[in-house]
């Protein structure tokens, strides 16, 4: 039987690792935000296709903690679920195999965190 990963309670538990080595190493943390701050800053690309991309790279790289980020990034900024997906498949395209495993960690993570957002009726 395979653990099913609750992906908006990972997110928080990475968020709070990270608080952490923020604390032990500031100047480094502190210059990697600055790079994510540039990186991601809005020019000829827009911050969701640019949240796509890193969505496909962390894919590509087997990387579930950066999954967990950029899915949620991605739907935060209007990422459909086609979107999604066809990121997905452009990941699966450059990485193969591993890529495919991978992708279905951001297709779960993307079902939960839009599961987590949607309204709740009373």
């Amino acid at each position: 039987m395979t653990d099913v990963k609750n992906w908006p309670e990972w997110s928080k538990t990475l968020s709070a690792d990270l608080k952490n080595l923020r604390g032990g190493a500031p100047e480094v943390m502190k210059a990697f935000s600055g790079l994510a701050q540039a990186a991601l800053a809005p020019k000829a690309l827009d911050g969701k296709t640019k949240e796509l991309i890193a969505l496909a790279i962390g894919v590509a790289v087997h990387c579930d903690d950066c999954i967990a980020f950029h899915v949620k990034a991605a739907l935060q900024l209007g990422a459909t679920k086609d979107e999604i997906t066809e990121t997905l498949g452009m990941a699966i395209y450059m990485g193969a195999g591993p890529s495919a495993m991978y992708a279905s960690h951001a297709l779960a993570a993307y079902t939960q965190f839009a599961e987590e957002q949607k309204p709740v009726t009373a």
